[in-house]
């Protein structure tokens, strides 16, 4: 097994290595953010402190040798699945059934959000004379997009609108808004906290990760596989769902078909099922909690270590002055506009946390942000449940009928 090779200039590391290092850039994040006061104070997962501190350093190594430093993500992208799978499975029917008109409510916002994104990106664009279709790389085609978007709707821009470098421009922008979104989502719960004076209705387990008497207790081994036995079948009957899907002519990301099964199962297993463990089903169990803190905290190690911060230098001027401007629009947003409509709770500011995530970044950026917000200050079960629906499920097809429809008419 080659471990790694180099070629080309370029040191490629395979999945096992990968993972590896993941896990000590979340160890760096964890004792940095140990040591460094203000990044615990603010809520900065720490997946992102480490992330960011080996993407600088592996862009130090390029610029110092030119060997530029590239994973194998594979199993990056299982975790993601691992992931998603434990919130659908940490999800009841009652707090779907009392989701329904804050998510409706978050989805409006997120929907006007997302046409306010592309007329800012847009209006940026145009002060450097530049096309409209600029402007959208740095709407939501890379940001609320997210990569796989922009890598998906760049070389057509590309093409339409004779712009030769619309692929580097998406990447940058996703990769920016990706920092910025990291860093956005504790801040801003902090600051509606504790000016607020917020705090969790009820005492309640953990989504993601451990309280403090269960990092004490420990967990034990059959409980560990027995929650990984539910995450597996819960992902088989999510792989057959997708298939299903595809076959009928909707493409979803297979995380997303994952957490519906997960849902799915959860609320429909009674809890005198008989299960070859001979336990319940494992919804809401630290064990789940666990797994949900290692693939989450792992996933996002890996994708910022990875980032390739060098091939963004070039494309300074007209990105950063829209990145600005979309940082300042998502901060105004989140402030004075989810959080009113969402009802100034606790539950209201942990959203904010995730919206400030999807807001410029991704899905698991925002589960991170609230994640880190949660563990700090208390559950809510609430906003594990309706802000991975709006931008796991919803964004991706409000996107696919928004970018066309933009790019077309302005």
């Amino acid at each position: 097994m080659n471990f790694l090779e180099i070629s080309d200039g370029v040191l490629r590391l395979n999945s096992l290595m990968a993972v590896t290092i993941g896990i000590i850039v979340l160890f760096a994040g964890k004792r940095i953010n140990e040591g460094v006061g203000f990044l615990r104070e603010f809520s900065i997962p720490e997946p992102v402190t480490g992330g960011l501190l080996f993407s600088i350093l592996f862009g130090i190594v390029y610029a110092v040798s030119g060997v530029a430093v590239e994973f194998d993500l594979a199993t990056r992208d299982i975790l993601l699945v691992y992931f998603f799978t434990t919130i659908g499975i940490n999800a009841s029917l009652r707090d779907l059934l009392s989701g329904g008109k804050p998510l409706v409510i978050l989805l409006a916002i997120t929907i006007a959000y997302m046409v306010l994104q592309n007329l800012t990106g847009i209006s940026v664009a145009a002060l450097f004379d530049l096309p409209g279709a600029v402007g959208m790389l740095g709407g939501s085609v890379s940001l609320i997009g997210g990569h796989g978007t922009a890598i998906a709707w760049a070389p057509r821009i590309a093409e339409d609108f004779s712009i030769s470098n619309a692929m580097e421009i998406g990447i940058a922008c996703a990769t920016f808004g990706l920092i910025l979104a990291s860093l956005m989502g504790g801040p801003i719960a902090k600051f509606l906290i504790n000016r607020h004076k917020l705090q969790p209705e009820q005492i309640e387990a953990q989504d993601v990760g451990l309280s403090e008497k269960d990092r004490k207790s420990g967990i034990g081994h059959l409980d560990f596989l027995d929650a990984i036995l539910a995450i597996h079948v819960c992902v088989i009957a999510g792989m057959i769902l997708n298939e299903g899907l595809t076959e009928a002519g909707l493409q979803l990301p297979l995380f997303v078909t994952c957490l519906f099964a997960g849902i799915i199962i959860t609320n429909t297993i009674p809890d005198n099922f008989p299960r070859i463990s001979g336990t319940r089903w494992p919804s809401r169990t630290p064990a789940v909690a666990l797994i949900a803190d290692i693939s989450l905290g792992t996933f996002l190690a890996m994708s910022l270590m990875s980032m390739q911060l060098w091939t963004l230098i070039d494309l300074a001027g007209p990105i950063f002055t829209i990145l600005a401007l979309q940082f300042a629009v998502a901060v105004v947003i989140n402030i004075f506009v989810v959080f009113p409509a969402l009802g100034r709770n606790y539950d209201a500011a942990v959203v904010c946390a995730g919206f400030g995530g999807i807001s410029l970044g991704s899905t698991p950026t925002a589960m991170a942000n609230m994640a880190a917000v949660s563990q700090r200050y208390g559950a809510s079960h609430l906003a594990f449940i309706i802000v991975p629906l709006v931008c796991a499920f919803f964004i991706d097809l409000v996107n696919a009928l928004l970018i066309p429809f933009m790019l077309a008419n302005f």
